[in-house]
């Protein structure tokens, strides 16, 4: 397909007679310029142009391919900059997996936001806790929270939160406050399920604490719900529960204990994004990652 490049110099210098202004609109040099030509003429079997020291002219065989591919050359570059122009104003619709405690508290006023910026781009969202299969299946882009799988898929992380321990004051002033780690396994602790097991860190000691309690729910929202109706301790991001720790209706405990960092990802199947999934991730990145706050824990 050598010979596209070649016909769209060809037409440079029908346009202009000249090979030195063609070779400078081109940016290669006048020698390179009459060689590919002469190799463009050799391909077709016909010459196109007639040389002479004082100028050039067209053969019949250039004039008639001139006035066709012309028009190529042409229809090529309005594609050229209809997509330059996408770029710059991406439209289109975007196929989202989303986790659905994240998408509902985090993600809308982002969509939102987002939808303002750029009105040409609509969305189409599945929040369900299935893991949807991106080669497969017709999603753009699939938001998943915690370490990855080993897969072909491209992750592009977006931020990552540590999660803490809080439980309502009627819930401690009825069962007592946990003064250490270890006094856990004495308490009411509100779990994801196949869990069980805490993971805390301090400055100077990682420790494992086996928990239990009445419920076991695969829901941010209905755990933090359950918290607030003084059922358990709970380990949760700080953003999940600020609103409610500044009413007082939940305190912080033991403050020098936290989770491990756990990532936030946006997959894809590509590295080579339309331009519509590349400016939703980098808003994503810039909001989630500069905004200092702390998406919540989800099971995949």
């Amino acid at each position: 397909m050598d010979f596209l490049n070649d016909m769209a110099l060809f037409v440079e210098v029908a346009k202009v007679m000249s090979f030195r202004q063609a070779a400078e609109k081109a940016g290669v040099p006048s020698s390179t310029l009459s060689r590919r030509i002469s190799a463009l003429e050799k391909a077709i079997g016909l010459r196109l142009l007639h040389r002479t020291t004082r100028k050039i002219e067209l053969t019949e065989a250039g004039q008639i391919y001139y006035q066709r591919c012309r028009r190529i050359v042409e229809e090529a570059r309005l594609a050229h900059d209809q997509l330059t122009a996408m770029l710059e104003q991406p439209s289109g619709v975007i196929r989202a997996s989303l986790p659905v405690d994240f998408a509902t508290q985090f993600l809308t006023p982002l969509f939102a936001e987002f939808t303002t910026v750029y009105p040409q781009i609509r969305f189409e969202l599945d929040l369900t806790p299935r893991t949807v299969d991106l080669v497969t299946e017709p999603f753009d882009i699939a938001i998943r929270i915690g370490r990855l799988p080993d897969s072909q898929l491209i992750a592009r992380q977006l931020t990552q939160f540590n999660a803490r321990l809080y439980a309502s004051p009627n819930y401690l002033a009825r069962s007592g406050t946990p003064a250490t780690p270890q006094d856990l396994v004495q308490h009411e602790c509100i779990d994801f399920p196949k869990s069980g097991t805490w993971t805390l860190h301090s400055q100077a000691a990682t420790l494992e604490i086996a928990v239990q309690g009445r419920f076991v729910a695969n829901s941010v929202d209905m755990i933090r719900r359950l918290a607030l109706l003084d059922q358990g301790i709970v380990f949760l991001p700080a953003a999940v529960v600020v609103k409610d720790v500044a009413q007082g209706k939940l305190q912080p405990l033991l403050p020098d204990w936290q989770g491990s960092s756990v990532p936030v990802y946006a997959l894809t199947e590509t590295r080579l994004l339309p331009a519509k999934t590349q400016r939703f991730i980098e808003f994503l990145q810039a909001r989630l990652g500069s905004s200092g706050k702390q998406p919540p824990t989800f099971t995949l």
